[in-house]
């Protein structure tokens, strides 16, 4: 296993971890720290390893943080006129 999946897992044990604290602002600010450490730790593993491990990393990662990605995906509609 490489550094890089490590890593990887090690992020996803602490944004579950992180996740079944209690918070009174439903946990965006720890969602900031996820995303700003997880997209460095994602880009690290498409490099080291194949693209398939990348996507499955990168799916892993959405399914935690789905919230997020449902209101850009929700603004970006917006801000397109669709």
């Amino acid at each position: 296993m490489t550094w890089s999946m490590m890593a990887a897992f090690v992020w996803l044990i602490a944004a579950n971890l992180l996740g079944m604290l209690p918070s009174k602002d439903n946990h965006w600010r720890r969602a900031y720290v996820l995303i700003g450490v997880g997209i460095p730790v994602l880009g690290w593993v498409f490099w080291e390893n194949p693209v398939w491990i990348g996507v499955i990393v990168l799916i892993a990662g959405l399914s935690v943080l789905r919230w997020p990605v449902i209101y850009l995906g929700r603004w970006v509609r917006r801000v397109s006129g669709q």
